[in-house]
C-alpha cells in the first residue's frame, strides 16, 4: 500500500504502523441510507452514499504520483494469510490510538467526502488519469480485460478471489453486471464521521475515501451487509481473513487520526489474539 513515510513525524503510532510492516503483516467497511461503500455504477465515476477532543490536522504525501494505473497485484489472494508477529504490531499500534465514545452522526453526507472515486486526490494512484474505482479493480482482480483506447484505465473484465468470503467471483463490466463486484471502505465512511474525521478538512477526506489502503474490491452482497459497520458489529464471513481485516483497519484509523470505541478496540483485540 501507500508509503507511510510522510508521517514520519507522527510519533508513537507511525512507530508502531512501521512495526506492522516491518511484521510482514499483508495490507490488503455499508449502509444503503449512507451508501459509505455502494460506489458500484458501471460508468468510470459515480456518486454513492459531542466530539471530546479534535485530532491534529493530516497531510496527504508530497512525494511523486504515479502516471500510470495501479498494477494489478491480486492483493486479495495474496493478503489471506495471518503472520502472528504483524498481529502483534498491530495489537501495539492500536494502544496508541485514542479510545472514545461514537460521535453523533448529525451532518454526515457523502459528498463530504469529496467526488466518488476522484483522481484528483494526493494518495496513491492520484493524478494517473484512472478513477479510483478503476484503479482498485486492476489491483485485486486478475485476468484483467480493459476498454480499448482508454489508456488499459476502464476495466471490462476480471476475476476476484475475494477475501470477505474465500470465494471467486467473475466480474463483468455493464449496468447490471457490475454490483456483483463492489469497492469497500474497509473503515467506513459514516464510521469514519463518527469517530474523527468531522475534524479533517475536505481535502482529507477525499483522500481517506480514495486510499487504497482503505479500499477493497470484494462480493458485492456481503459488502451491503457491512453496511457501515465497525469491528464490534461486523467481521468478514472468512473467519482467515479477520486478523488482516481488523490489522488494516487499525492502520487506516491511526493513518487518519480517527478514534476507536471501547467496543471496537474489544472487539479488535479480541481477533488479533487469536491470530
Amino acid at each position: 500500500m501507500g508509503a507511510m513515510s510522510y508521517f514520519s513525524d507522527r510519533g508513537p503510532a507511525v512507530a508502531a504502523l512501521t512495526a506492522i510492516m516491518v511484521g510482514g503483516l499483508a495490507l490488503t467497511g455499508c449502509s444503503l441510507p449512507d451508501a459509505d461503500q455502494t460506489d458500484v455504477a458501471w460508468s468510470s465515476a459515480v456518486s454513492d452514499g459531542a466530539v471530546e477532543q479534535t485530532p491534529a490536522s493530516i497531510s496527504p504525501p508530497s512525494s511523486p504520483l504515479p502516471s500510470s494505473p495501479l498494477p494489478s497485484t491480486s492483493t486479495a489472494s495474496s493478503a489471506s494469510s495471518d503472520a502472528p508477529a504483524g498481529s502483534a504490531d498491530a495489537l501495539t499500534a492500536l494502544d496508541t490510538i485514542a479510545v472514545k465514545g461514537r460521535a453523533p452522526k448529525t451532518g454526515y453526507d457523502r459528498a463530504l467526502f469529496g467526488q466518488a472515486w476522484a483522481d484528483d486526490v494526493s494518495v496513491e494512484g492520484g493524478h494517473n488519469g484512472c478513477d479510483t474505482r478503476n484503479d482498485i479493480l486492476r489491483r485485486d482482480l486478475t485476468e484483467l480485460t480493459t476498454k480499448p483506447r482508454t489508456h488499459d484505465c476502464v476495466i471490462l473484465t476480471g476475476v476476484l478471489d475475494d477475501p470477505y468470503t474465500g470465494t471467486t467471483i467473475a466480474f463483468q463490466r455493464g449496468q447490471k453486471t457490475s454490483t456483483a463486484v463492489q469497492i469497500d471502505h474497509v473503515v467506513a465512511l459514516s464510521d469514519a464521521w463518527q469517530k474523527g474525521a468531522q475534524q479533517l478538512t475536505t481535502a482529507e477526506r477525499q483522500s481517506f475515501a480514495n486510499d487504497p489502503l482503505n479500499l477493497q474490491a470484494v462480493d458485492g452482497p456481503t459488502n451491503m451487509r457491512k453496511r457501515d459497520g465497525d469491528a464490534a458489529t461486523w467481521l468478514p464471513p472468512n473467519k482467515a481473513y479477520r486478523c488482516t481485516y481488523v490489522s488494516r483497519q487499525i492502520e487506516v484509523k491511526a493513518r487518519y487520526q480517527l478514534w476507536v470505541t471501547k467496543a471496537e478496540a474489544e472487539a479488535m483485540r479480541r481477533i488479533l489474539h487469536s491470530c
